[in-house]
């Protein structure tokens, strides 16, 4: 689509460090978009709940940041570690990261900051399954804009060509699966589950849970019709990391979501 989202011309002063032009790239504007509205969403919940001053939120997303960036270059080494191999500077870079990756290490980096901070943790996670949700839908988008997470060849009515050579779609020029979309939708439909339960809510954690539930599911089927086949499969063009991560993560969810759910409905009888 549009990967370069617009240049702005650098006075010739900064040239030597700028260079002629200020580029604004599409997928890390939306990035900045989803964050400044996670954010948001997050601080007025948690001030609101817990009197949670805004000073440890930014402290919090600035964990998250880290450890985002962290896991998410670690899975992508493990899709492929052959090529990182000799190349271990490839994996700095502001291009290529496994969500699965950046989510699973915020898990943990979550548990700790809420447990040093005193908080609530099975609350706090429910707060943050929203967020997440705000944060991936504007991720998503910008995936769509700089072409990659790009799906196969397709000619269906809602197919999408990506032409310009600075996306990370391929091949261009040919109609593909716009799978960046089916994610951004499936995200969506999730937001709008989760604010649905959270009317009907049982127990604490349900929200994060659902969340992972859903999201396991949704992107196992999505894995279907991507066309980034180098993040490499479990069982060659039957199983992909990402499904058998899904796998993983849905079985552990469902444990933890009937368990916890068996505990709020026993308390509720006694």
């Amino acid at each position: 689509m549009y990967p370069i989202l617009f240049k702005l011309p650098v006075p010739d002063f900064l040239e030597s460090i700028f260079g002629t032009y200020f580029t604004v790239y599409s997928y890390g504007f939306f990035i900045v978009l989803g964050a400044i509205a996670g954010v948001t969403y997050t601080s007025y919940q948690a001030e609101r709940k817990f009197a949670l001053p805004f000073d440890k939120i930014n402290s919090l997303f600035l964990l998250l940041l880290l450890a985002a960036f962290v896991g998410g270059k670690v899975f992508l080494y493990l899709e492929n570690p052959s090529r990182y191999a000799n190349n271990f500077k490839g994996l700095l870079t502001g291009k290529g990261f496994v969500f699965y990756g950046s989510l699973l290490f915020c898990i943990p980096a979550m548990l700790v900051f809420f447990k040093r901070n005193k908080l609530p943790v099975y609350e706090m996670l429910d707060i943050m399954a929203v967020t997440t949700c705000i944060v991936h839908i504007f991720g998503r988008l910008g995936c769509f804009m700089a072409g990659c997470c790009y799906g196969i060849e397709w000619h269906g009515p809602i197919a999408v060509t990506f032409s310009d050579p600075v996306c990370l779609a391929r091949p261009l020029d040919q109609p593909l699966h716009p799978t960046q979309l089916y994610g951004a939708s499936m995200i969506i439909s999730i937001l709008l589950v989760l604010l649905l339960v959270k009317n009907y809510q049982k127990f604490h954690g349900q929200l994060f849970l659902t969340y992972l539930l859903m999201y396991a599911t949704g992107r196992s089927i999505i894995e279907v019709f991507r066309g980034d086949v180098s993040r490499g499969f479990i069982i060659e063009d039957y199983l992909s990391h990402s499904q058998f991560i899904s796998l993983i993560v849905f079985s552990v969810t469902a444990y933890y979501y009937f368990r916890l759910y068996k505990k709020s409905r026993r308390i509720r009888t006694e």
